[in-house]
């Protein structure tokens, strides 16, 4: 029987019609457990929450400085985009810069999450290239790092590439958890996946909030990645995106990164805390709604930060002519 805790609550006309239960996980970067609802030990898949660990290797290998990467690069280099133009242009001049084609990326194509930025290539008879996924930038940075450091590029997804076990082995270290033995999977864009604790992943990020503990290259690595998320949070989601929203409201107190299927994790630098979550059934819309209520919860935001985050927070259910006939709210376990 499924016993973690309902998260959120969607409500139509005074009635709850869905409930979304999941688990949260709040650590420090000593590795206590701060708050926890549901249980902090499930494993999870963290997908693309792990994208700011996978692009330390891009900044303690020198590679970011000899490629004289910008901060909107590092900021995409992180991201989960949404395909939009602006995103898009730069993945191609920096798969230009590389010297390979779009193809050489193994990430796949689809269309952009970004609805409008769909809707253009539609209209203009067009079809999404490898470089509108969602995920091009991390690829990006994966190739840079191998070519820079003389390593293959052709087969830069495989396990026991060097990209992929120098991400793995700051994974582990960063979360106390060791993930050689750990259930693995393939995720959406073809790299390995590996399962772990939801608190490990918290204390992962709580590392990143508070990275006194770590070597003098990796902090500056952590605070490098952290800042260029602050200084161009466009890039690490795009428009109507929740942690582009963050970094843009809650710069040098919120760094949030989105996984798929319901996870979220943040870091929090004011308070040394780390945060994850999972929605078990993966529901998008869930995770955003936990993830405000949580930062809510532990001061990391204001009320008029929440104001301005109520679009992913307590938000309108509306018919399609646009009249508010019900809620999504946090449930009581999150308030």
């Amino acid at each position: 029987m499924n016993t973690d805790p309902v998260l959120v609550e969607v409500v139509r006309g005074g009635f709850v019609e869905s409930r979304h239960r999941g688990s949260v996980a709040v650590v420090n970067a000593r590795g206590q457990v701060v708050l926890s609802v549901g249980d902090p030990a499930r494993l999870i898949y963290p997908r693309s929450a792990t994208k700011p660990i996978q692009a330390l290797q891009l900044i303690e290998s020198g590679v970011a400085d000899s490629w004289r990467l910008s901060a909107a690069d590092l900021s995409l280099v992180q991201s989960s985009h949404g395909g939009e133009p602006v995103h898009v242009q730069r993945i191609q001049v920096w798969i230009n810069r590389l010297g390979i084609g779009v193809d050489n990326l193994i990430c796949g194509a689809h269309w952009p999450t970004n609805e409008a930025a769909a809707r253009a290539l539609v209209h203009d008879g067009r079809v999404p290239s490898r470089a509108h996924n969602n995920c091009s930038g991390k690829h990006c940075g994966f190739l840079t790092t191998a070519r820079q450091l003389g390593e293959t590029m052709d087969d830069y997804g495989d396990r026991d590439h060097p990209v992929q076990r120098r991400w793995r082995d700051a994974l582990a270290e960063l979360g106390d958890h060791p993930l050689d033995a750990a259930p693995e999977g393939i995720d959406g864009c073809g790299i390995p996946v590996f399962a772990m604790p939801l608190q490990a992943l918290a204390l992962a990020f709580a590392r990143i909030a508070d990275p006194s503990r770590e070597a003098a290259v990796r902090q500056a690595a952590m605070r490098r990645l952290a800042d260029a998320v602050w200084q161009a949070p466009h890039m690490i989601a795009g428009e109507g995106r929740l942690c582009s929203a963050i970094a843009s409201r809650a710069p040098g107190r919120v760094l949030a990164k989105v996984g798929a299927e319901g996870v979220y994790a943040a870091a929090l630098p004011a308070l040394g805390l780390g945060v994850a979550l999972k929605v078990e059934d993966g529901a998008v819309r869930a995770a955003e709604t936990a993830l405000v209520a949580v930062l809510a919860r532990l001061g990391a935001l204001d009320a008029a930060d929440l104001e301005a985050l109520a679009p992913w927070g307590r938000r309108g259910v509306t018919t399609w002519a646009g009249a508010e006939v019900g809620t999504i709210r946090p449930a009581d376990a999150l308030i």
